[in-house]
């Protein structure tokens, strides 16, 4: 019953932003840590920003200063704003639900090239 749905993926330039949106239901969504991960073609998932019930972050060395992660409570709504992008950039962005108990949205093609 849980479901993860991402929006805000597309082509961009090198140095543009984005911003990605994921929101969630069927879960008690401040109580649930929320996260984002990133898989690029034959490469593992892994994890790009996560995010507690008390709001402390956690980050990808590789993104750090250039991506925030946030959430709305109100809205059920998990973010991630990506500045400074780079062509290694470029993957499916997932967004995850849990710790323990894990739910993974279908995922938002980032596209990061000149």
């Amino acid at each position: 019953q849980v479901q993860l749905v991402e929006s805000g993926g597309g082509l961009v330039q090198p140095g543009g932003s984005l911003r990605l949106s994921c929101t969630a239901s069927g879960i008690i969504f401040s109580s649930t840590v929320m996260g984002w991960y990133r898989q690029a073609p034959g490469k593992q998932r892994e994890l790009v920003a996560s995010i507690t019930t008390s709001s402390r972050t956690n980050y990808a060395d590789s993104v750090k200063g250039r991506f925030t992660i946030s959430r709305d409570n109100a809205k059920n709504t998990v973010y991630l704003e990506m500045n400074s992008l780079k062509p290694e950039d470029t993957a499916v962005y997932y967004c995850k639900a849990g710790a323990v108990l894990i739910s993974w949205g279908q995922g938002t093609q980032v596209t990061v090239s000149s």
